[in-house]
């Protein structure tokens, strides 16, 4: 039988994913490039993008291919990417046009006013952008609800981890609470007996700028086909063929900026070595955000803040900036491995961090939900913060609830994915350590050839053909088990 249908559609998913692509590097220049006054027209084209791609991915036609596909003699990969194709086309499928207009539109305002309004502590009126947000995200968690027969919620966490659900997950959090505060309050005072001394700026822009290039090319980025920039919250994004990362710099803050360049290398090198044999197909795409995240989390976590890899690390910075006592070997590698609970996510050492993300978890469920209303928010911010860290965030909405830009967009169901992510990290860096003997030398000595061909082995080239769990089992040996995220953490910090 031929395979007219099925031909059919991989037409039409090469067309979307050229829109796509013009999407996505739009979207970067608005985030990196662009002048304030162009917001209003880019948000408007870019929302007309969103509309263009839905029409043609919901067209009747598409569904009668996709039915027809089914019947026909399709192998392995075929059958894998049809099974993406239906997916794709169902979650478009259950949204009206005037919604997802309306959705992009909605997010483009929120998120550049967040910019000014950030920096201006403004509660109020970033609230006020933040509601219809959460009005349209309602509606859109709905929809899909009423198709699945699930929670609203958990509709809108299928679209970035799918197969996952909220009892999973606090199943999965409810583990890491049981021990987390615990381990984070024996980290904090094994290290309080080490009088650890922090670097001395200030560290000129340009000199950071150098020194996250060159550990990106260290990464093995590939600068023939991506670029680092700036921008007001460090991201990855752009096409496998372009990835575009950015940073954000602070004269008087070595490590953040550097760390920040390596983990969106981790989401960039998962980019460049996805599958190009499948141009445009959603089997070429990235598995899922936790399966994302888990390759950032796996560059900045578990290789970068590990002491071979700060060893390495070392002398680039003393050659930058000079010597002086905190980049002494033993204080750099220490400074770089303290636990220190902060009120800044990506700033968050790795004990610390799964609380910043189960406290956004259970507050973006309980709004979408509609347990709670955006007034909320500050308040159940502070309440979790006092209660995980010790910190109060009252007043500071700035470092509190408005520090992140996931919300500004609508993107309510990613959050979980940073520990997921973390957990698939710490699984997979074991199952490389059992693989590669020697692997901490090899690290130590910069050569990192096995480390990067094992993970293009067993996730990069993979893309979206087998499911996370499947994905996970084949890499590893096992499911997803959060004992190793345990563990890295008891190993590495007490």
């Amino acid at each position: 039988m031929d395979k007219h249908n099925y031909h059919q559609l991989t037409r039409t998913f090469l067309r979307l994913s050229r829109f796509s692509h013009l999407a996505s590097i739009a979207s970067w220049d608005m985030f990196a490039m662009m002048p304030p006054g162009g917001s209003a027209a880019r948000g408007e084209a870019l929302a007309e993008l969103s509309v263009l791609r839905h029409q043609i991915l919901t067209d009747k036609q598409v569904g009668e291919w996709i039915a027809n596909a089914r019947q026909e003699d399709l192998d392995d990969i075929e059958q894998a990417n049809l099974r993406e194709i239906e997916r794709h086309y169902q979650e478009a499928a259950l949204l009206p046009e005037s919604l997802v207009e309306a959705q992009s539109l909605a997010g483009s305002k929120c998120e550049h006013a967040w910019r000014t309004q950030r920096p201006a502590n403004d509660w109020a009126g970033f609230s006020a952008n933040l509601k219809e947000v959460v009005k349209l995200a309602r509606e859109e968690a709905r929809l899909r609800a009423a198709a699945k027969g699930c929670s609203p919620y958990d509709a809108l966490l299928d679209k970035f981890e799918p197969d996952m659900t909220s009892a999973r997950l606090d199943e999965l959090f409810g583990e890491v609470k049981s021990w987390l505060p615990d381990l984070l309050k024996k980290a904090v005072a094994k290290q309080e007996q080490q009088a650890l001394i922090a670097p001395q700026g200030p560290f000129p822009i340009a000199d950071q700028r150098e020194l996250g290039l060159q550990a990106m090319k260290e990464l093995g980025f590939d600068f023939n086909g991506g670029r680092l920039d700036v921008s007001a919250h460090p991201f990855c994004g752009g096409v496998p063929e372009d990835v575009r990362i950015t940073t954000r710099y602070d004269e008087n803050e070595l490590l953040s900026a550097l760390f920040g360049v390596v983990h969106e290398t981790g989401h960039a090198r998962y980019e460049q070595n996805l599958p190009r044999s499948w141009p445009g197909q959603p089997i070429a795409l990235a598995r899922s955000t936790a399966i994302h995240e888990s390759q950032s989390l796996f560059f900045e976590m578990q290789l970068g803040r590990s002491e071979a890899f700060l060893r390495r690390l070392q002398p680039a910075i003393i050659e930058r900036f000079g010597r002086q006592q905190a980049f002494e070997e033993h204080n750099f590698v220490a400074w770089n491995q303290r636990v220190k609970p902060g009120y800044i996510r990506v700033d968050a050492d790795e004990v610390s961090y799964p609380a910043h993300v189960i406290l956004r978890y259970e507050i973006e469920r309980a709004l979408i939900d509609g347990e709670i209303e955006v007034d909320d928010i500050p308040g159940l911010w502070n309440e979790k913060m006092q209660a995980w860290l010790g910190l109060s965030t009252e007043g500071n909405y700035r470092n509190g609830c408005m520090q992140d830009i996931h919300w500004t967009d609508g993107g309510f169901g990613y959050f979980p994915s940073y520990t997921l992510g973390a957990m698939y990290a710490a699984q997979l860096f074991h199952a490389a350590r059992t693989a590669l003997p020697g692997l901490d030398e090899a690290i130590a000595a910069g050569d990192l050839t096995a480390l990067f061909d094992w993970l293009r082995q067993n996730i990069w080239q993979h893309g979206s053909r087998f499911s996370t769990a499947q994905l996970i089992q084949n890499a590893t040996g096992e499911a997803l088990n959060a004992d190793y995220f345990h563990q890295h953490l008891l190993r590495r910090y007490l």
